[in-house]
């Protein structure tokens, strides 16, 4: 797919301490991403992947480089402004949910919008609106506990699009679910990516999960190893 480059990172480096215990989680990353693409992330633990990940998500900044989002750059912003970045451009998708359990699946939905101010009848139409999305209309009054793993899941996928994200960043979205379950969610995100015109970013362990992206960026050492097209490229 031929498109601008929604993210851009410039060798982007990463140093947690300071002084002989200095680590060097990123050694100079380069990579774009473009927007409508599905992005598979992977490599081995302490790879960088995840920190690649935070600082993408605005949860983490850069110790040097640029991060271009929207040809913004992030790396210059303040505490608030990433954190208006993140609620306004941003969903997450967690590999343990991180559902309220004692609320209902439209109750955790529509957190997203509580947290903008929204009022009521525009957090219940756009809850209603991305359960639906996920297959889960019918099960609006469910608790989490009342739900099984992959409808758990769906749940947490539509609490992430329903402020309607420009990047859906997704953190072993499968890591908790047997395989046909696994298979659903992956053709979930395929179908938001394609259809919903979202561009996803997926860390993930699994081949079999990276097989539904378009593009699989592999990590090693704190830098990009390499970059190929999926088979759905």
């Amino acid at each position: 797919m031929a498109a601008d480059p929604i993210i851009s990172l410039r060798g982007v480096t990463k140093v947690y301490g300071s002084g002989p215990t200095a680590f060097q989680a990123l050694k100079g990353i380069d990579l774009d991403i473009a927007q409508g693409d599905f992005v598979a992330v992977m490599g081995p633990s302490g790879s960088g992947k995840s920190t690649t990940m935070n600082i993408l998500g605005c949860l983490d900044v850069p110790s040097g480089g640029e991060f271009l989002f929207k040809g913004r750059h992030v790396e210059t912003l303040d505490r608030d402004q990433r954190a208006l970045l993140r609620r306004r451009y941003l969903g997450f998708v967690f590999q343990g949910f991180n559902l309220l359990s004692r609320t209902t699946a439209l109750e955790n939905v529509e957190l997203p919008l509580l947290y903008r101010g929204e009022d009521k009848k525009t957090r219940y139409e756009a809850g209603m609106a991305a359960l639906d999305k996920v297959g889960l209309k019918d099960w609006w009054d469910h608790t989490p506990a009342e739900l099984s793993g992959g409808q758990q899941q769906r749940v947490a996928i539509a609490r992430a699009i329903v402020t309607q994200p420009d990047v859906l960043l997704a953190d072993e979205p499968t890591g908790n679910l047997d395989s046909e379950r696994s298979v659903e969610i992956m053709e979930l995100l395929t179908d938001l990516n394609r259809n919903g015109g979202i561009t996803v970013l997926m860390v993930t362990h699994e081949p079999d999960m990276a097989a539904f992206a378009r593009t699989i960026v592999h990590f090693k050492d704190g830098l990009v190893e390499r970059v190929e097209q999926g088979v759905t490229a």
